[in-house]
């Protein structure tokens, strides 16, 4: 009995050709599921990638497969590791987890095309769970090379006679795409666009810039800075100056001693003070494209008093001028709004409703209610006005050594106590936090919103890119008169983290380093150029709805355009490549004999592989010719020559029907 030889990376154009394939359909399928090691549990990629080096080892060993039994052993234990992991064997998370581990666990048992093609099939839907969580231009590509890989594989599981190489079976997978991309273009253009089937889990941002639903002070000892896009922003006319950019998001009212909440959390909508929005000046119109976020906010320059238009959802604004829609935000989406730069919003007098924004939970930061008693006690300052102690405290922070830091430390907790008197160092949430406590220990009705500061210019495509870097929290005083103003007491401690010298950017890789030293020109154009390609994708066609699919209709000729119209514009552009499709046919048919055609290619490739032939030789000779030259690895080429003489000059047997039956099927496609 031979023993298996150690296998050698020379080697591998030596090993049979089965073993060949196998393992190329292995690469193709580590390729479609590499993108899915971050959202599945690590067991499960533990498992997939050890099942799937195990089958590549068996097939360059020629090694049997296992049976069944260890097969039902694997397959029970991930299902009951799935549920203990999940919760559940249904839904999003389990079922990809589940349809990579049947993936992976069927690769064990090729041992017939039959399950070579559930391989396929269960590897295409692998690629497609892929856009269950990103949509990017880079997944896109990725699966696009992965689509083509399992086209290759199932190309070459059609064409056993002969095993040609490899590269043909890619070259043959190519074209189909290629023939395939108008079909898809259409479909894309024009079927009906239908609300997604799946939601995408909210991410966690703890420990990482962006925005929350609610702030808790002093918990994270880092802020790692998240560079992704938050949002792009479009200015049509003037744009505001990159100081003045305040892009709002949820406001917190509520604090118990740690954590800040918004206020309509915990109170009814009758004791909510109005918005009482009023607007001056000029406006300012811009078109926001909004990354999902699975929040219901819809962020926009302060300050909006009409409705964002963003078909498919109802919006609303709060109390605290929040745009709030009426379900989460799970895709990217786009829409225009209309701010104000000039506005004044809240009770212009004292109202009851204003204590709520004084109150602070008793027996926390005893310190800061002391600093506001010895302000309050100042002589120049009995009498002060709201602004005036606003700028005192602003005074202190820009005087008293204070610093903006993306790493403070944990505070305890007495929170404001630590900042103001102890470590003087905090991130924006510590400064605003700060403040706003100090106003409210002085009589003060203060808030603290979050949302967005600033961004940058793309000068590829001309649209402002806010990132999640750019998350910012400041504070909201109310003064007798002119309602709600902001202060931003994180500018008197860092000036430049609002303006355009000091942005926060977040670190970058070593390669990412060393070519921005070669060239920070390059380096940002190259930067801004990929961002505007995503951004058109973005825009084209992860943001193609249904409302532009109307559109287009009205641009053709329908004057009230539905889905049923789109239905049938479809049907009958389908019909109608059906038809060209089919004359196409018979004319090709009336003008060139598919099996003469099919004899010239057989010619080229026995020319190929050093037989040479006439017009005039017939393909009992060539079939000869094929035998006496490669002995019995040529028989089954010998068989299909005859066969095709045979379908021409002779009468079939009834052994040679079925092959008679397969060839006629071959000149049809080639027809």
């Amino acid at each position: 009995m031979l023993k298996p030889t150690p296998f050698r990376v020379g080697a591998l154009g030596k090993l049979p050709r089965d073993s060949r394939d196998t393992l190329f359909l292995l690469a193709v399928i580590a390729w479609v599921l590499l993108p899915q090691v971050s959202h599945l549990p690590l067991w499960c990629s533990t498992l997939a990638a050890t099942v799937l080096i195990w089958r590549g080892w068996l097939a360059v060993q020629s090694r049997p497969l296992p049976g069944k039994w260890v097969l039902l052993a694997l397959l029970a234990l991930t299902l009951a590791a799935t549920y203990a992991t999940h919760r559940t064997l249904l839904g999003r998370d389990a079922g990809v987890t589940l349809l990579v581990v049947l993936l992976t666990l069927k690769t064990l048992e090729l041992r017939a095309r039959r399950d070579a093609f559930v391989v396929f099939f269960l590897g295409f839907f692998c690629m497609l769970s892929n856009f269950f969580y990103s949509q990017s231009l880079l997944t896109a590509f990725s699966m696009l090379l992965g689509l083509l890989g399992l086209l290759t594989a199932l190309v070459n599981a059609h064409m056993p006679v002969g095993k040609p190489p490899l590269a043909q079976a890619a070259k043959t997978a190519g074209w189909m795409a290629l023939l395939g991309a108008p079909i898809m273009l259409v479909l894309f253009v024009l079927f009906p666009r239908m609300a997604p089937l799946w939601g995408v889990p909210s991410d966690a941002m703890t420990g990482r810039s962006g925005l929350s639903a609610s702030m808790e002070v002093g918990t994270i000892a880092s802020l790692a800075l998240d560079d992704s896009v938050a949002m792009r922003i479009r200015f049509q006319g003037n744009t505001p100056p990159q100081r003045e950019l305040y892009f709002r998001g949820p406001v917190l009212s509520r604090f118990d001693g740690r954590q800040w909440q918004p206020q309509h959390a915990g109170v009814p909508p009758r004791h909510e003070l109005p918005a009482g929005l009023q607007v001056t000046g000029d406006p300012i119109d811009y078109e926001v494209t909004l990354q999902p976020s699975s929040q219901p906010w819809l962020i926009v320059l302060d300050a909006a008093a009409q409705r964002p238009e963003l078909p498919g959802y109802r919006s609303v604004m709060a109390p605290d001028l929040q745009w709030l829609t009426h379900r989460p935000i799970t895709d990217i989406v786009r829409y225009q709004a209309r701010s104000f730069p000039a506005f004044t919003h809240g009770p212009l007098q004292p109202d009851p409703g204003l204590q709520a924004f004084v109150d602070l939970p008793p027996g926390f930061n005893p310190r800061t209610q002391a600093l506001a008693d010895e302000i309050r006690r100042d002589p120049r300052y009995a009498q002060a006005s709201t602004s005036t102690l606003v700028q005192v405290a602003l005074e202190r922070l820009r005087t008293g050594g204070y610093t903006y830091t993306l790493e403070p430390g944990v505070f305890g907790q007495h929170t404001a106590d630590e900042f103001w008197f102890d470590s003087k160092q905090g991130f924006c949430e510590h400064i605003a936090s700060s403040f706003v406590i100090l106003m409210r220990a002085m009589n003060i009705p203060a808030r603290i919103v979050t949302g967005y500061q600033g961004g940058e210019l793309n000068s590829v495509d001309g649209f402002w890119v806010v990132r999640q870097s750019d998350a910012h929290a400041w504070a909201e005083v109310w003064q007798a008169g002119a309602g709600w103003v902001r202060v931003d007491p994180t500018s008197a401690v860092a000036p430049g983290r609002t303006g355009a010298l000091q942005r926060l950017a977040a670190p970058r890789g070593v390669v990412a380093q060393a070519f921005g030293n070669f060239s920070p020109t390059l380096s940002a154009q190259l930067r801004a150029t990929w961002e505007a390609v995503n951004n058109g994708w973005n825009q084209w066609v992860l943001n193609y709805t249904q409302g532009k699919q109307l559109d287009l209709l009205k641009n053709i000729g329908f004057e009230s355009p539905s889905w049923q119209d789109l239905s049938v514009v479809l049907f009958a552009l389908i019909v109608l490549a059906s038809l060209a499709g089919a004359a196409w046919t018979l004319w090709e048919r009336s003008q060139h004999d598919p099996w003469l055609r099919l004899l010239r290619r057989a010619r080229k490739q026995l020319a190929r592989a050093g037989i040479d032939s006439t017009p005039a030789t017939s393909p009992r000779q060539l079939a000869l010719q094929v035998l006496a030259r490669q002995g019995s690895q040529g028989q089954a080429l010998h068989d299909w020559l005859m066969a095709l003489e045979l379908l021409r000059y002779g009468t079939a047997s009834a052994s040679h029907l079925r092959q008679l039956k397969q060839l006629r099927q071959q000149l049809s496609r080639l027809a």
